[in-house]
């Protein structure tokens, strides 16, 4: 071939290659891929108490649980707990002595106020709880709790509650309402302390809401949990059992007009994971243990979990 003849060949196929070629658009191909997607979203199954539903059910039925009983919070707890669930909360803040306390060492140092962070925390128990003991026994007039609840009714309820406290409208108490599993609106390092009381075992996807939990507190922060758990001693979990799952449900009939929601609510208990498995989770996220990782109350029918994020 002359220079000529393969110069222009040698031009031809330079621009071929340089040609940049749209991708190919196939809009049933996209059709396709959204409906596939779609339905390994269906596919991806949870429980709720029993029942082996679509994770995207889940939400949505746990929240019809909630605006059920909503006005009659405690009192199902009174129920489900003998009573006792008050002196649970009460030790449970104990245990974490919220509050900024004066160093010994450096008595002129600025007060460090804290963030705390209750998740599905709408009735306001634990905050006011919280409030109360950085108040009262610390002396700490500043730090402040965030109350979130995926729910509206439930934090509809803690608003007028705070009514009943020298908190309400105040910026030592905020209402929110978001996903334990997707807190958009709370920073990263952010929160000194995350509580969750009772309300862990209804989340859709628990190591997620774990995940959360620690990117939304500061290193050095407290991760602490209080939740129905595993009996530890046979007769006892017999009786409580036989009181759960044959007096809760009726109970609920009679006094809420709501079997199906109490039946949920003693069901959910039975599917927790059990202490160790919890604790092995709450490892998984990526926080240290102290001791053995949880504090049994009342038998086992409670316990209490904490994790501590890594400075």
């Amino acid at each position: 071939m002359s220079s000529p003849a393969l110069y222009h060949t040698s031009c031809r196929l330079s621009k071929r290659l340089l040609t940049v070629r749209q991708p190919y658009r196939c809009l049933s191909c996209s059709l396709r891929l959204t409906q596939s997607q779609a339905k390994q979203e269906d596919a991806r199954t949870t429980h709720f108490g029993f029942e082996t539903v679509p994770e995207s059910a889940k939400e949505s039925r746990v929240g019809a649980v909630f605006t059920s009983v909503a006005s009659s919070y405690n009192t199902m707890n009174d129920f489900m707990s003998l009573g006792i669930h008050r002196l649970w909360k009460d030790h449970f803040v104990r245990s974490l002595d919220p509050g900024y306390k004066p160093s010994s060492s450096s008595p002129n140092e600025e007060p460090q106020p804290w963030t705390m962070l209750d998740i599905a925390g709408g009735t306001g128990d634990i905050a006011f709880r919280l409030l109360d003991h950085c108040t009262q026994i610390n002396n700490d007039h500043a730090s402040r709790v965030i109350v979130s609840d995926i729910n509206p009714q439930m934090l509809s309820e803690g608003r007028k509650r705070s009514l009943q406290t020298t908190y309400a409208n105040s910026k030592r108490l905020e209402f929110l309402e978001a996903n334990a599993e997707k807190l958009t609106t709370v920073e990263d390092n952010s929160i000194d302390l995350y509580t969750v009381a009772f309300g862990i075992r209804n989340f859709t996807n628990k190591s997620l809401a774990l995940s959360e939990a620690y990117r939304v507190l500061k290193p050095g922060g407290v991760f602490a949990c209080l939740e129905f758990s595993k009996v530890n001693n046979r007769m006892l979990d017999a009786v409580y059992k036989r009181w759960s799952f044959g007096a809760i449900p009726m109970i609920g009939q009679l006094v809420a007009g709501d079997r199906e929601s109490y039946q949920y609510l003693v069901e959910s208990i039975e599917r927790f994971p059990q202490q160790e498995e919890f604790r092995d989770m709450i490892e998984g996220a990526g926080f240290l243990i102290p001791g053995k990782g949880w504090e049994d109350l009342t038998g086992g029918i409670a316990s209490v979990h904490k994790g501590v994020k890594p400075i």
